[in-house]
């Protein structure tokens, strides 16, 4: 069957998000999120490859007959159509600004999240209330909010300073070496130069204003990659806090993350004259089976009764820890589809049995052909109730190829998998990390990135929760799109999984603020502000020395805290060498406490936190110089712990 014959054939399959009409204005054209403009593919990107989407048709057409015998799969439902103005209530929602929906005009808490935010994510906020307010004007309604009354200068609390760009003061407020261009924007270097081969990948400066200054400048350019063309390379510059990968934070730092993202997205989509769009999540009926068709909040509960420790879903690591043993090798695997009978027989078999033979039974694992074990991981992500890139985000996933300058693209995909749910986030992660392995094996299994990225996009990107016809003539470009998204989240997943330097500087500026508010509630205000102003003044004189003594604690190894001289290159791996070298001496020479420390601690599993002041708690990069975090933390404190990695399950 040909390319052309399948892709009208699958027309109404194929479920993607439909594209919104053009919007008749004085304003610059906006090309929707929720598909790609076909001034993309006109400008001068390089095309794809028609024949090398084989593999995506002929995996839409194995999914439609699987979804044959099936009849929930037919059972689709059309998103709701949201009212004027209640989008733009969601986003504000999302956002965790509820709050300006209400009439607390003097409520410090309105404005502990906006305190924190840039310029560009500031105007993102006020464009959609300022939205909002209108449509309810078109109502009748007395509007909840006056625009002027959350972003007026006295109302805001010293808001025009606070929406200056934010990043860690080590790096002189926008980067060690940034500097301000003619029109007043913030300028990284970093973000706009090739180092040799790599590109370096900033992230002190948020993205929307990166595109502001790239939009003023003339700079935007367009770069598409073929599939036969190499993915180029990006470095992330280590400013001197470090980098900060996602799991570095905790739980409660996490939590701010989201929102922060959510703000910045908008932030950036509407420089990129991209409109950002949520789906509302429709409800539908969850299967009664225990490990496919289950919400992955639900499976995780589950398997954490089992194993506290779970973040992945049990049933999808052991199917990644099969293919992982048998099928990295196989010629073919992902794109060659097992037998359905056997698929079918084997989902039953785990629905009875999985957790019944978790630790040893009469199922094994070794019996399981490869190509049946790839089929049935796909069918587990495309069963999910709700997709795995989430309802409400999955159009943006989908449509993030229409911004032309792939950077930009990235920074999008960036932002979309840290506004993600904690447990979709951890197995996207768990999925992509064993593509790459896939990807890895190439020679042997003849699947190279593109192969993988067109087999798995249709399992990503059609859920049979989501039923949307797609414009005629459009298929490919989306169909393109998707693979391609898929591509760049395998390829670069290692950056994807970053915390940008200027989101922690925001978490960090939204901890002292909430801090700070509850210290206005104390009868002894007067004291409290003298003692903020002295710990100010104290910060400010500490920012010039060149040199400090601090205690570290280590309460698992030591009774007593480490004091350590640190200078302007004492680095975490310094202070973790030196404790190492501590441990040694001290063990060798107690003969009676060798079975206690012992000299052999292996440097690489010990680990320094920073733990209070204005941050909750967050694994330290060894390349963190501690005088600059001392700096910018002073009130925090540093504890060095030993790392215990999670035994695999199977």
């Amino acid at each position: 069957m040909s390319v052309q014959r399948r892709r009208l054939e699958y027309r109404h399959a194929f479920r993607f998000p439909r594209r919104c009409p053009c919007k008749m204005s004085q304003t610059p054209r906006r090309h929707s999120l929720e598909s790609p403009s076909s001034d993309c593919s006109s400008s001068g990107a390089d095309p794809l490859d028609t024949s090398s989407m084989d593999d995506f048709w002929t995996e839409v057409e194995n999914i439609n007959q699987s979804s044959d015998s099936d009849p929930e799969d037919s059972n689709s439902l059309e998103p709701k159509t949201p009212e004027e103005g209640e989008i733009e209530a969601d986003w504000l929602q999302d956002a965790g600004l509820s709050i300006l929906l209400t009439d607390h005009t003097t409520d410090p808490e309105n404005y502990l999240l906006l305190s924190t935010l840039t310029k560009t994510q500031a105007a993102a906020v006020q464009r959609r209330l300022d939205t909002y307010s209108r449509s309810m004007r078109k109502k009748n309604k007395q509007p909840v909010r006056d625009v002027r009354d959350v972003f007026g200068r006295d109302a805001c609390m010293g808001l025009e300073e606070a929406v200056q760009p934010r990043v860690d003061p080590a790096h002189h407020s926008i980067g060690s070496d940034a500097h301000s261009d003619a029109s007043g924007f913030p300028v990284c270097p970093s973000a706009l130069r090739v180092s040799g081969s790599e590109e370096e990948f900033c992230m002190d400066v948020a993205y929307s204003e990166q595109a502001e200054l790239l939009r003023a400048t003339g700079q935007v350019k367009s770069r598409k990659i073929a599939p036969e063309g190499s993915l180029p390379k990006f470095e992330i510059p280590k400013g001197r806090l470090g980098v900060t990968r996602i799991g570095d934070l905790s739980a409660l730092d996490m939590k701010k993350i989201p929102t922060l993202a959510l703000i910045e997205l908008t932030a950036l989509c509407d420089i990129l004259d991209l409109d950002l769009k949520r789906n509302k999540p429709v409800k539908r009926k969850t299967s009664e089976n225990r490990l496919f068709g289950v919400p992955l909040s639900i499976l995780l509960e589950n398997d954490q009764k089992l194993i506290p420790s779970t973040q992945v879903p049990l049933i999808l690591q052991a199917l990644l820890s099969c293919l992982e043993k048998k099928g990295l090798e196989t010629e073919g695997i992902l794109r060659i589809s097992g037998s359905q009978t056997r698929i079918k027989c084997l989902q039953q078999k785990l629905e009875s049995d999985f957790y019944v033979d978790l630790y040893g039974g009469h199922f094994s694992w070794d019996d399981v052909h490869q190509n049946d074990a790839s089929g049935l991981l796909k069918k587990f992500i495309r069963e999910l109730p709700t997709p795995l890139l989430t309802t409400e985000y999955i159009s943006a996933f989908a449509a993030v190829q229409s911004i032309p300058d792939l950077k930009q693209r990235l920074q999008a995909l960036n932002l979309l998998i840290l506004i993600l749910p904690e447990s979709n986030r951890n197995t996207l992660k768990a999925l992509l990390e064993f593509l790459r392995k896939v990807v890895v094996h190439e020679k042997k299994n003849k699947m190279n990135l593109w192969n993988v990225s067109t087999v798995m996009a249709p399992n990503l990107f059609m859920h049979r929760g989501m039923s949307t016809k797609i414009p005629e003539g459009k298929e490919k470009q989306l169909a393109e799109g998707a693979a391609d998204v898929v591509r760049l989240m395998i390829h670069y997943q290692d950056l994807l999984w970053t915390v940008s330097s200027f989101l922690m500087a925001q978490v960090r500026k939204l901890n002292e603020n909430s801090a700070r508010r509850y210290q206005f509630y104390d009868r002894r205000i007067k004291n409290l502000l003298r003692k903020i102003h002295m710990d100010k003044d104290r910060t400010e004189k500490t920012q010039g020395e060149p040199c400090k003594m601090v205690k570290i604690q280590a309460s698992v190894f030591l009774k007593d805290s480490l004091e350590v001289h640190l200078d302007n290159g004492t680095r975490a791996a310094d202070v973790l060498s030196l404790f190492q070298k501590y441990l040694c001496q001290r063990s060798c020479n107690l003969v009676n406490m060798v079975g206690l420390l012992k000299c052999s601690v292996d440097s690489s599993n010990l680990l320094l936190y920073e733990v209070g002041g204005n941050i909750s708690e967050r694994c330290l990069d060894p390349d963190t110089y501690l005088l600059d975090l001392y700096h910018i933390n002073p009130s925090g404190e540093w504890i060095i712990k030993q790392s215990t990695p999670l035994p695999p399950v199977f």
